[in-house]
């Protein structure tokens, strides 16, 4: 099954936190509440040099997935 790239998620046990789940690699789960990110790999040192240079486009690629999203509902 094919996955997009970005979903959305929410959970009335948390509800005021929106959740971005990015499903290809690095996987992760941005909580948009706190800013929190969950990374659903394991990293050995080589792997997080190169995970700190990408995060932060990952990160700005999801707000924007988020925006997008919102934007459309808007609509």
């Amino acid at each position: 099954m094919d996955f997009p790239k970005f979903l959305l998620g929410d959970n009335t046990d948390y509800p005021d936190a929106i959740f971005i789940v990015h499903t290809e690699y690095p996987r992760f789960i941005l909580n948009l509440e706190n800013d929190e990110v969950e990374w659903l790999e394991d990293f050995d040192a080589a792997d997080e040099k190169e995970l700190a240079s990408e995060a932060e486009g990952l990160i700005q690629q999801a707000t924007d997935f988020y925006d997008r999203e919102i934007s459309r509902y808007e609509d």
